[in-house]
């Protein structure tokens, strides 16, 4: 009940909204993003954690910490707990108020806290959703959202199923604003939708449920094509290829492997594959590809079977800066900007942003920063395929300033010190060029096992 009714306390806190909070994109002096460009916002892992207060029993700050004394609590949350309400407020203020022009908003998934099965429940998880859409809909009444669907926007968690539900019927009701028809009806059917970013623009969302591929997911064990996804996603692909239209892929779960964990892919290797099959199939249509889950920043490069780069894809930071008490490292709370060609949709540029936790609790309020612009700070001319890779190529080398960099960002500026070489650096390289099984063994042979054997 205690978390019921801190829900409801934070829906009627969403309707009020807390002008203000905002600060300025760019630093006075700084750059300015090219106003040709085209915008968009990208936020994930939102985790709310309504149970989040103030107190001296460090034990009983949040219910996402699970017992273990919270290391420093304040405001705007700590790294042992899921987001206060005031965090994630706070980011979308910042948005609100950041005079940025922007055509849509991408929200990849993940509202509820990290708590025990227990302390859930469907109703739950689905009034969690309810009001991460309300707070969403109240401060930015006309801005096109399109959503995607975590791991953790079911429950039990992970367990998301290939047939219709209460969270695919519930979060089709929620988000009817945003969508269409034909996508509420996918939705509905197996959490998943496709849609225009508006009638009059050649530039399509494909919202994937990638939780069905989940290693955890019992629900689609044994299973070769979980709720027809596939089928539907190249059907889709095939129509946008013929429309001449280009494609962002958004989905919760990434593909590849996880850049901190070597072998360790982000879903199960057979749908892995499948999916980089059909995102190869379609390279030359498909503009983009935004994931968030593993709550760091990271970017993938897809390449074709001849190994040709064809694909940029970006993992997202999470908004929620909790960690486990055994981890040393987590995030500082981030949210991103893109900007694209309005023309044929190339990807240009990302500015990303974040708030500094430790200083936000120290002051009492939230000045959310930009932490980097990524051609800037890489020195690389946008953000395709090509000059991606060849970025990837420059980390590679020994010593590498601009890894250094990226590895610090990894974290969201959490931690400057920390130190990646040998096999960690081997692990972020291959993660970074290698997204299939047969590439990424070759890459961890050639760029730790040769020079550690």
């Amino acid at each position: 009940m205690a978390l019921l009714r801190a829900l409801v306390c934070c829906l009627v806190a969403a309707g009020l909204g807390r002008p203000g909070l905002g600060m300025p994109l760019a630093p006075a002096g700084g750059p300015s993003p090219a106003p040709t460009a085209g915008q968009f916002w990208h936020v994930t892992d939102l985790h709310l954690d309504p149970t989040y207060h103030i107190t001296d029993d460090h034990t009983k700050v949040c219910a996402s910490s699970k017992g273990a004394n919270a290391s420093n609590p304040g405001p705007f949350g700590d790294v042992l707990c899921d987001s206060p309400y005031d965090l994630i407020l706070s980011a979308f203020d910042f948005i609100k108020n950041s005079g940025q022009e922007a055509s849509f908003m991408i929200w990849t998934g993940d509202s509820p806290p990290h708590v025990p099965v227990h302390e859930l429940s469907t109703e739950k998880v689905i009034n969690v959703i309810a009001n991460m859409t309300a707070t969403i809909q109240n401060l930015f009444p006309n801005r096109q959202v399109f959503p995607a669907l975590g791991n953790h926007d079911y429950w039990p968690q992970d367990q998301l199923p290939v047939v219709t539900s209460r969270v695919y019927n519930a979060v089709a009701d929620l988000w009817e604003p945003w969508l269409d028809e034909e996508a509420l009806h996918t939705l509905r059917k197996g959490g998943f939708y496709s849609q225009k970013v508006s009638p009059n623009l050649k530039l399509r969302i494909i919202s994937l449920n990638t939780n069905l591929y989940y290693g955890p997911n019992i629900m689609t064990l044994n299973k070769t094509d979980p709720a027809d996804q596939f089928e539907w996603l190249e059907n889709t692909l095939n129509i946008s290829q013929q429309n001449n239209e280009k494609v962002y892929i958004i989905a919760h779960i990434p593909v590849g492997y996880l850049p901190y964990s070597g072998g360790t892919m982000a879903m199960r290797e057979f749908y892995n594959e499948k999916l980089i099959e059909i995102f190869r199939k379609y390279g030359d249509i498909i503009a983009g590809q935004f994931y968030g889950h593993t709550h760091r920043d990271s970017i993938m490069v897809l390449s074709d079977t001849k190994g040709s780069p064809i694909n940029s894809l970006f993992v997202a930071p999470a908004v929620t800066p909790v960690k486990s008490v055994l981890q040393k490292q987590t995030n500082n709370p981030g949210i991103r900007l893109f900007q694209y060609d309005p023309h044929d949709y190339k990807l240009l540029d990302m500015l990303q942003y974040y708030l500094n936790l430790t200083d936000a609790n120290l002051k009492g309020e939230s000045n959310w920063e930009l932490e980097y612009v990524l051609t800037q700070t890489y020195n690389i001319e946008d953000l395709q395929p090509k000059s991606l890779y060849g970025l990837a190529k420059q980390f590679a080398t020994p010593g590498n300033e601009q890894f250094m960099k990226y590895y610090k960002y990894f974290f969201v500026s959490y931690d400057s010190s920390v130190i990646c070489d040998g096999k960690c650096k081997a692990y972020q390289i291959c993660a970074i060029l290698s997204l299939d099984h047969i590439s990424y063994k070759d890459c961890l042979r050639q760029h730790y096992i040769k020079h550690h054997p």
